[in-house]
């Protein structure tokens, strides 16, 4: 499916910058993107397919986007949702709350909210803490140098995860070579969808498994509870099950990795959180804010609107840019500027309104517990190579650095 809506923008497309942009910080903003801010809060941009949608960069004028599940639809079949790279067509063929609108989405996110509750994710403390002892254990015992995404940063999510859902971290090669190419900016739509299709069988299988042998994750609980009484369709659960899996370990694995290169990066910052630990879960909210690993959220709009001093046609797509929004001046002061200290949790790295991520205070828990130990255990921890030769994650997908290499 192509996108299709009749837009209505007021500039030639010669004049239009392109969304989204390469990073040349893993940490910033790409440069390009103060061409949106200098533009205004609402401004014209060109996707991949030459597609003209609205970038939506002013942090109230986000806020307004996501909190108005009405006015700006998150429905992906619909042919004027805005795809902005090729993978995200496959996407399309996903059917699960995060690419629905109310009431629909309402209903499926009901059955999960009770299990990431902060009461729920709290007693999952002591196994995360448990889990990430156990991988700095191994990283001790190797030695510098060590790449912290594959022996740390990936594998931390990736195992809570799996525990939480009742998947078999032993398969964890295969569904996080998957993940990642359904994740990456510079998938093709071929390679996304056969990720799809690869982690579809897998899940249907799993649960297939499940139904007959049950166990005690989440996976197993909805079984029961959803798919036995009619509320969801095999097929429902599935699609389901792919979100979690994926966003469960992806997104997280990337705050880690860019959360601690941030610190690294900031000496004076990272000396005052040594030296106080209990700072560090509001650092961890200003590295949230600050690094905005899931960069684009699309929606398109459902009828005529004004917003941001524009008149947006019934159609018409819109991208939030949370790395832009997330350093808005007028809601942020110098929120350029990194602030361990800045505590401000009104930042929309989890997004807002109904679609605000259901595993937030999951998310929080783990770059807590991974960060916080690593400082307290690895003292003399320090980039291996100098910052501005890490790999960076390609644009239009989950940001981030491809690798971390460390000594200590």
């Amino acid at each position: 499916m192509t996108d299709t809506a009749d837009v209505h923008l007021p500039a030639p497309p010669e004049d239009i910058p392109a969304y989204p942009q390469q990073r040349g910080c893993p940490y910033h903003p790409p440069a390009g993107y103060d061409r949106y801010t200098e533009d205004g809060p609402v401004s014209p941009v060109r996707l991949y397919n030459g597609r003209q949608v609205w970038a939506v960069s002013g942090h109230a004028e986000a806020r307004q986007v996501l909190l108005d599940a009405v006015t700006f639809s998150s429905d992906r079949v619909h042919p004027h949702y805005p795809a902005t790279a090729p993978r995200f067509e496959s996407a399309r063929k996903v059917r699960n709350f995060i690419g629905m609108d109310p009431p629909e989405h309402t209903v499926q996110r009901k059955m999960l909210l009770t299990s990431f509750t902060v009461k729920k994710v709290a007693a999952l403390r002591p196994g995360i803490q448990s889990i990430v002892d156990g991988l700095i254990d191994a990283i001790e015992a190797k030695g510098p140098v060590v790449d912290l995404v594959p022996e740390f940063a990936l594998p931390v999510p990736s195992i809570v995860i799996c525990r939480l859902l009742g998947v078999p971290y032993s398969d964890h090669e295969f569904f996080e070579e998957q993940s990642r190419r359904v994740v990456t900016g510079s998938t093709s739509l071929q390679d996304s969808a056969d990720a799809f299709a690869g982690l579809s069988s897998y899940l249907g299988e799993l649960i297939r498994t499940k139904e007959s042998d049950p166990g005690d994750g989440l996976l197993d609980t909805l079984i029961e509870e959803q798919v036995k009484p009619g509320r969801l369709t095999h097929r429902e659960l599935v699609d389901i099950a792919l979100l979690l899996l994926v966003a469960g370990h992806e997104t997280t694995a990337s705050a880690i990795a860019l959360g601690l290169l941030t610190l690294l990066e900031n000496p004076d910052q990272l000396a005052a959180l040594r030296a106080d630990a209990t700072l560090l879960p509001t650092a961890v909210e200003e590295l949230l804010r600050y690094t905005a690993i899931a960069d684009g959220v699309a929606r398109f709009a459902t009828t005529d609107t004004e917003l941001g001093g524009h008149r947006i046609r019934a159609g018409d797509g819109l991208i939030v840019v949370i790395s832009t929004a997330n350093r808005d001046e007028r809601a942020f002061g110098d929120g350029a500027g990194f602030d361990p200290a800045r505590g401000a949790r009104h930042h929309i790295s989890f997004g807002h309104g109904v679609h605000q991520c259901i595993g937030q205070n999951l998310a929080r828990a783990e770059m807590e517990i991974a960060l916080s130990t690593l400082l307290r255990r690895l003292p003399g921890l320090r980039l291996a190579v100098p910052a501005d030769r890490l790999p960076v994650k390609e644009a239009g997908g989950v940001q981030g650095v491809w690798e971390l290499p460390v000594t200590w």
